[in-house]
């Protein structure tokens, strides 16, 4: 699928254009810079969202990786340290100076992880004070709620992370809403087995025989979540170690519930 986004974490401009250039090189179209992830092992190395308190260093960093490479910059931000130091607006601002793309902003500071609920107030604001694409993030978790946040923020676009976790069909669900204002029946279980089957052994390939399987189990724990007697499911699963004995289980699984799977 294109276009083909990397994102990108760290600190040191210099640091960051070089990763950009090699990106570019293995076939990126889009780069974007991380200020927006609030996990302590990021922001300790003052990463992340913890950016959202150095304008200076932010603005050397846009310069660094808009000068590096001949595509797209874009950047995730919060809308700021917390509750007391909201600066989304001004990083934003500085964005468009040093010629970003585009700004997707998630509705909660730094501070606030991802406890309360997301503000939208920010998002407008950013939106109403710059000339480039905005997209709200924060709290999207079903096809009404895209739309309200669309429509309160004006922004150009949305985007989904936490909900999309075992669920992966909100996507379409949510087009479908935006565009005839009806909502979708959930998936099929059949639908549900191929995405499953074809998702965790992927996940199997990727990552190997060892690591595979221990990250294939959070993504059944987040697919249990949507599937019949899903809680048992994700028990059985995570006391196995074996690429074959997942697929085997996740095969019964299904069969249990009357879709044919393969022998």
């Amino acid at each position: 699928p294109e276009p083909r986004a990397v994102q990108l974490i760290g600190t040191e401009p210099d640091e960051l254009a070089e990763a950009a250039i090699w990106q570019v090189s293995q076939g990126a179209q889009i780069i974007d810079l991380n200020m927006g992830c609030p996990a302590k092992k990021v922001c300790s190395v003052a990463a992340g969202s913890a950016l959202m308190g150095d304008p200076e260093r932010v603005s050397a960093i846009f310069d660094a990786l808009v000068s590096a490479v001949n595509i797209p910059i874009t950047v995730k931000m919060r809308t700021g340290l917390d509750s007391h130091h909201k600066n989304a607006v001004q990083m934003a601002e500085m964005a468009q100076h040093h010629g970003l793309q585009a700004v997707t902003i998630h509705g909660r500071t730094r501070a606030d992880k991802f406890q309360g609920c997301a503000e939208y107030d920010t998002i407008k604001a950013v939106k109403q004070a710059i000339d480039l694409p905005i997209i709200a993030n924060g709290d999207i978790c079903t096809p009404k709620q895209a739309q309200f946040v669309l429509k309160y923020t004006t922004a150009d676009a949305i985007m989904i992370g936490r909900a999309t976790q075992g669920y992966p069909w909100i996507f379409r669900e949510v087009n479908h809403y935006l565009k005839t204002g009806e909502k979708l029946p959930p998936p099929a279980l059949n639908e549900m087995y191929e995405t499953i089957h074809q998702h965790i052994s992927g996940v199997h390939q990727l990552y190997g025989e060892v690591l595979g399987p221990r990250i294939a189990r959070k993504h059944i724990g987040w697919y249990g979540q949507h599937l019949p007697h899903g809680e048992q499911l994700r028990k059985s699963f995570n006391h196995l170690s074996e690429p074959s004995a997942q697929i085997d289980l996740i095969n019964h699984y299904f069969d249990a519930l009357g879709i044919v799977t393969p022998k």
